[in-house]
């Protein structure tokens, strides 16, 4: 779930709740405290009611634990769905064994790797890497694919230009991937490097992926690249990777990873992922939907929480999420033009990623033909996964 707090800070809040409470006021307190259902639903959230502009806390409160166990193994969308976990927090890995038949993509967060000298080069992270978690992911969901993402981690200009003028080097951290992969039951990797460099080297970063593709491919493992936004958040400049660049790495990328999110920042609070921005970053970078279906349009299941004071942001998680509308039991308003939702009550006012919001994206990029990647599962509540669908 997607929270962006835009005016006072949290901190009133907590204090208000210490305060002592008498027993009139406990009995009072508990007599307006929201139900939660703990049981498995017969039915799907579109059934249920849930995918509305109009919801109301009490509904998601009482529904948030409440997935329909039937659909668990059905999927609805044919194309490829990705999904982020970071090793920090369990929760994730329990939601791809427990909903690993809506993804056909996941990826922990788990590697690095760093430049130790000429054609050496270190992979850090593996100790994260639980085997007997990919057995059991895999076993529950045949056709899913494992692909953690790599970091360059701490290379300096240097390192990329040493790399980038010797074709031994690239050879080396080739050979050293493919290796790793089939040690770990990997099944390919998600590269995130190109907004180290930012629009230098551009020519010489494109040759290094195609090759690092090609070596992964001939040994039947998949290469997907994390991109920024193809428009910068804000303006309606270009970012800084583009059609060009799109157009020489797509015939031989399995996809792309597009961080269509965190729109907005602390020194210029808004929206989380508004519908206009997203859908020109897509048609920015295939106009003419020749490669639609390598694009994963990103989504993410976390939001932020921006004070008035100019604080910088903290994420909101799905725990604290359901926490505010118990709290404050806000009117949830839905903004058209963006396909988002926000909260509206006396302390905070807040833009939410809600069903109805999530629905709106998978409805809307059906017309543009992409896939989808999400960043974070531990974050969303259990009644989404049942019902990720497309086309």
């Amino acid at each position: 779930m997607r929270l962006l707090c835009t005016a006072l800070s949290l901190t009133l809040i907590y204090q208000l709740v210490d305060a002592t409470l008498s027993k009139t006021d406990a009995k009072k307190m508990a007599s307006k405290t929201l139900e939660e259902k703990i049981l498995h639903s017969d039915k799907i959230v579109q059934d249920r009611g849930l995918v509305v502009t109009d919801p109301k806390a009490k509904d998601i409160v009482l529904e948030h634990k409440s997935y329909c166990a039937k659909k668990t193994k059905e999927r609805h969308f044919w194309g490829d769905v990705l999904g982020y976990i970071t090793p920090w927090n369990n929760h994730g890995y329990d939601i791809a064994k427990m909903f690993g038949n809506k993804f056909t993509l996941i990826s922990p967060v788990w590697l690095q790797v760093k430049r130790k000298g000429k054609e050496m080069f270190q992979f850090t992270g593996l100790h994260d890497a639980d085997q007997d978690w990919i057995k059991d992911v895999k076993k529950n969901s045949k056709n899913i694919k494992i692909v953690p993402r790599i970091l360059f981690d701490g290379w300096t200009y240097q390192d990329f230009e040493s790399i980038f003028g010797s074709e031994d080097e690239i050879e080396e951290l080739s050979k050293t991937m493919v290796q790793i992969a089939k040690e770990e039951n990997f099944d390919g990797y998600i590269v995130e490097v190109w907004s180290q460099l930012g629009n230098q080297k551009q020519t010489e970063l494109i040759h290094l992926l195609t090759h690092l593709s090609e070596a992964l491919h001939e040994a039947q493992l998949k290469l997907i690249l994390v991109i920024p936004p193809a428009v910068t958040p804000g303006t309606n400049q270009l970012g800084m990777f583009t059609k060009k660049e799109f157009d020489q790495l797509a015939p031989v990328m399995d996809s792309f990873s597009l961080m269509t999110y965190d729109y907005s920042t602390p020194q210029r609070p808004g929206p989380n992922s508004p519908l206009p921005w997203v859908r020109a970053c897509v048609q920015v970078l295939d106009p003419e939907s020749k490669w639609r279906s390598k694009i994963l349009l990103g989504l993410n299941f976390y939001g932020m929480d921006y004070s008035a004071l100019g604080a910088s942001g903290e994420p909101i998680l799905g725990n604290r999420y359901i926490e505010t509308l118990k709290e404050n039991k806000p009117k949830i308003v839905w903004d058209e033009q963006i396909a988002e939702h926000y909260l509206e009550y006396k302390k905070i006012h807040s833009k939410n990623r809600f069903l109805k919001s999530l629905a709106s994206s998978f409805l809307r990029e059906k017309k543009h033909e992409t896939d989808f990647n999400f960043w974070k599962l531990k974050n969303l509540t259990k009644s989404t996964y049942p019902n990720v669908k497309k086309k």
